[in-house]
Parts: structure tokens; C-alpha cells; sequence
């Protein structure tokens, strides 16, 4: 099931920018929940319910993203065609309302999908179908993989996972979101992450430095004063280090898939690992851009990724490796 770019569609950037911007989003029909976090914090779950004895697939989102991100709601409705269920567990204050406690979320936060995982693995549709997968996307999908490998044979219960378009090597993707044409995508991340910043400090006044956050031109600048230092990380270079994915690939032992386009502007193709362990898929199509993957005729269709991802959860794939 190789990809193909559409001739229409040339170079990294506009598979990007296009299938997340100009191509329709499927309506899906889900529900909310709400749900206490260990630390007396709170996330938002969406749901869609499927027909018994379905698997359930949950997706983690990437940075700023959100159930009606285009990845999502093209899963969940190629889900619903299959009959499975949903989930969709919004990091902090991404599910439109701010979250109680001083801190976000980060590209390395296991912990926090621990504690996801395994209580979407007790939910009655997981129950009754016994299957349960996992899938993240962008930043979703470096702490997926990170918990995967962290946990190792612990993360057995969930049965396939699959991480589009990670960020593998964060210094390496940092560095190249923080140059020439791929500034356009910093400035949108952004340009959400300053105003939740200003509602959280007041919340917790002094929680970090404003005036250092305002200033922020990049990620590099913004998680030095943020993102680090309220997850626990010294700075950013510790951050990005500690967090990247790509430490923990030979640690994984649950069938994954890995896949990466070389034309991803968000972490280019040199900084993509080669090695991984005998569970881990590594599959890295020449074009793409990030979770991007349009195909078709103009003006094209986003169906490709979820059929991909599906395709492996369900084990049509030859053998891993």
C-alpha cells in the first residue's frame, strides 16, 4: 500500500498545508466525556460508538490539535464505516476549555497516556471486542511511542499502535521549524499557545516568565520559558533530548507502525532512524508531507492514511522489521 503523491500536489509544504486546509472534513458523530486526571486536573474524551465486538481505536493528537483536526475526523469516519469505536482524549486545555492544574502537555508525556490507556482499556467496548489499538499523530505520536517503549512488555494490552508523522528527533524537527518557509507553521502553533499562556497565568500567577513567553519567535524559545520547565525538564535542549522517540524504538515490543514522510517539513529526512526493534515498522514514503498523504484527482481526498493505519492495526501487513 505504497504512497503516491498526486502529481497536482508537488513538494513537502503543500502536502502539508492542502489535505489539512482545503479538503472537506467526513461529519462524525461522537460524544463527550469528562474525565478526572489522577492530579485533580480533567480531560475531555470524544467518543464514537461502534458495534459490539468491534475493536476500539483511540487516537492521541498532535500539537494543538483536537477531535475535529482533519486526521481525526477521517479515522473516526473510516471507524464508523467498519463498525469500530473511538476515542479521542484531548491533551490539556486542547478540547476548548483551560484545565485546572499549572501545567499543558509535551511531545514525552507517558505518563499521562498511561493513565489513558488503561482505563480506556477497561470501557465496555474494549471489553466486549478484546482488540484495542493506538494510534498517534504528530506530537500525540512521539509520546505514544515513548510510552510504548518505556512501558515495554507492560503496554501489552494494547494489541497494534501506529505513529504518523512524529516527531522523532525533536531537536533535529525543532531545528527545522525554526527557519525560512517552515516559520509559517511556528507562527500558527503559536498563535494558540501565547493566549491559553495568559489564561493559565492567570490562573497561577508567576507560573513562568510573560514577558520571555510573549517574546517567543520559535518552539525553541517558547519551551525554554513553558513547556520544559512545568514538565519537569531543565530547558529545552534536556527537553527535546529526553522526550525524542527516537531513544526508545528498539525498546518497543507491541507490533507498531512508523510512518514518515522524507518530505516532512516538520523533521527532515536525515534525522529519521533506521534501526528499530523486531516489532516496529519502519515505513518512510518518499512524499507525504506532514499528515498529509492526500491522494486522487483534484480536489483530492484525505481516505489513504486511515485506510493505511487500519490496514496494519489489523495485521494485513507482512511481518514487521
Amino acid at each position: 500500500m505504497d504512497y503516491r503523491a498526486p502529481r497536482w500536489l508537488p513538494g513537502g509544504h503543500l502536502q502539508t498545508i492542502y489535505p489539512a486546509t482545503m479538503i472537506a472534513k467526513p461529519v462524525v458523530s461522537m460524544r463527550r466525556e469528562r474525565w478526572d486526571a489522577p492530579d485533580g486536573d480533567f480531560i475531555d474524551v470524544d467518543f464514537l460508538d461502534g458495534q459490539p465486538g468491534k475493536p476500539l481505536v483511540v487516537l492521541f493528537h498532535g500539537l494543538e490539535g483536537s477531535s475535529d483536526s482533519h486526521y481525526a475526523r477521517e479515522l473516526m469516519a473510516y471507524a464508523a464505516e467498519l463498525g469500530w469505536s473511538g476515542a479521542i482524549p484531548h491533551f490539556r486545555g486542547c478540547s476548548g476549555e483551560l484545565n485546572r492544574g499549572p501545567r499543558f502537555y509535551h511531545s514525552g508525556d507517558a505518563g499521562e497516556l498511561d493513565w489513558i490507556l488503561r482505563r480506556l482499556k477497561d470501557t465496555p467496548a474494549t471489553l466486549a471486542a478484546g482488540r484495542l489499538y493506538a494510534v498517534g499523530v504528530s506530537l500525540g505520536g512521539n509520546a505514544l511511542l515513548r510510552w510504548l517503549g518505556e512501558s515495554q512488555q507492560a503496554a501489552g494490552f494494547v494489541d497494534a499502535a501506529c505513529a504518523v508523522s512524529a516527531p522523532l528527533d525533536l531537536a533535529g524537527g525543532g531545528a527545522a521549524l525554526s527557519s525560512g518557509l517552515n516559520m509559517i507553521y511556528t507562527r500558527v502553533f503559536l498563535q494558540t499557545l501565547k493566549p491559553k499562556c495568559l489564561q493559565k497565568l492567570d490562573q497561577f500567577p508567576g507560573l513562568f516568565d510573560r514577558a520571555r513567553m510573549l517574546a517567543a519567535r520559535n518552539l525553541y524559545e517558547f519551551d525554554n520559558v513553558v513547556t520544559a520547565p512545568l514538565h519537569g525538564y531543565r530547558d529545552t535542549d534536556d527537553y527535546w533530548h529526553r522526550a525524542s522517540a527516537r531513544h526508545v524504538l528498539n525498546d518497543i515490543t507491541v507490533r507498531t507502525l512508523v510512518l514518515n514522510a522524507q518530505n516532512d517539513p516538520f523533521l527532515p529526512a536525515r534525522h529519521l532512524p533506521q534501526q528499530a526493534s523486531p516489532a516496529v515498522r519502519l515505513e518512510y514514503p518518499r512524499e507525504g508531507g506532514h499528515v498529509g498523504f492526500a491522494t486522487g484527482a483534484a480536489p483530492g481526498a484525505n481516505s489513504w492514511l486511515p485506510r493505511r493505519i487500519v490496514r496494519f492495526l489489523e495485521g494485513d501487513d507482512a511481518q514487521a522489521g
